[in-house]
């Protein structure tokens, strides 16, 4: 079953259009991420959802129901911002009952859920302070229990982690699926974060432009990405011009300029249907640089030096020319990176390539 269904949504505001027909389904409990670059439209679809906007054109469908005409305070929603939007003059027991005083909730049961809310964000003590007392991490779990407390249908989360610290994003990161998880409400999550879509989500839906470039499990997305576009945003890729020239059982060949012919597996490169021209995509962690005379254990090796070192502590991210080509290739590394200037091989294992028409 759907909790939500998006059917040819269009967004123009005047002459631009934000968001290009897209439908999608989200599945009951699941959690999705709507996840792509500022101006993506990402943001402008999840207010549709909220009633925050009104689509141009298309349906909305909240719990099979249609919503394109029913306001915000009507679609049993909960929401959270990346500013929080506490009541600075109300304690955090005030801010977490608001939604609860005006659904009419009995007090007693109205003060349960709300310590049951506290309590689930891990929380239970802060009742009487106010936001001002409280981290900003902290906030945002009270504005996580404000939204979760009046049972919504559907949990809506606009770039909810953006104003905090690293370290703090992703232990709320933890956080955050742990109660999603516990109370299996359905979530759609935005943001223009990577990591946080790949480690949080069942579904990714990935945009460009206001349109839907491609949408599934992280896994998949990340490892079959379905374009150049969604290569390139989900970490970080080498896109090669490459020809395929035949299928062999599950395998399809391919000749490329740098590496010569790989037979990448079938399964990943879905697009190519047909000999001719294509294109092969290597994620930049799946290239391996060793010393020359290493061994090559059954991998595709090509001989390259380093060009610069992006030294980031347990791994570095080198620059390497490769013939005509610059190659990035993210390594872990034990002691020492290599200097620039080195001379090196690039390993690759043919299975870590995937393949996009072209």
């Amino acid at each position: 079953m759907s909790s939500v269904t998006l059917t040819d949504i269009v967004k123009r505001f005047e002459a631009f259009t934000a968001v290009h027909k897209t439908s999608l389904e989200i599945p009951d409990g699941a959690f999705v991420t709507l996840l792509g670059p500022s101006g993506c439209g990402k943001t402008t679809t999840l207010r549709m959802v909220a009633g925050l906007l009104d689509p141009t054109e298309g349906e909305i469908l909240i719990k099979g129901r249609r919503v394109n005409d029913v306001p915000i305070h009507k679609r049993n929603l909960g929401l959270v911002f990346q500013n929080y939007a506490l009541f600075p003059h109300k304690t955090i027991v005030e801010n977490v009952a608001f939604g609860l005083k005006y659904r009419g909730v009995p007090k007693e049961e109205a003060k349960k859920r709300v310590q049951d809310a506290l309590e689930l964000v891990q929380l239970p003590g802060v009742g009487e302070r106010y936001p001002k007392q409280l981290s900003g991490g902290q906030q945002q779990r009270i504005a996580l229990a404000r939204a979760i407390v009046i049972e919504p249908d559907v949990l809506l989360l606009d770039e909810p982690l953006s104003a905090l610290d690293a370290n703090l994003r992703e232990d709320m990161r933890v956080e955050l699926k742990r109660i999603q998880e516990r109370i299996g409400v359905t979530t759609i999550f935005v943001t223009h974060d990577q990591s946080e879509a790949l480690a949080l989500s069942d579904q990714i839906v990935v945009m460009s432009a206001g349109r839907v470039e491609q949408v599934g499990p992280p896994e998949e997305v990340y490892n079959t990405p379905a374009s150049e576009f969604v290569a390139n945003f989900l970490g970080a890729s080498n896109i090669l011009p490459a020809t395929c020239v035949g299928r062999d059982g599950d395998s399809l060949a391919f000749d490329a300029e740098i590496f010569g012919r790989i037979a990448v597996p079938a399964k990943k490169a879905p697009q190519v249907t047909s000999d001719g021209p294509a294109k092969l995509v290597l994620r930049a962690e799946k290239l391996l640089l060793t010393e020359r005379d290493a061994p090559a254990d059954g991998t595709v090796t090509v001989d390259a030096t380093v060009e610069t070192v992006d030294y980031q502590g347990q791994a570095v991210r080198y620059f390497v020319r490769a013939g005509e080509h610059q190659l990035q290739a993210i390594n872990m590394i034990d002691e020492h990176p290599f200097a620039e200037g080195a001379p090196v091989s690039i390993r690759l294992r043919p299975r870590d390539c995937a393949a996009l028409s072209a």
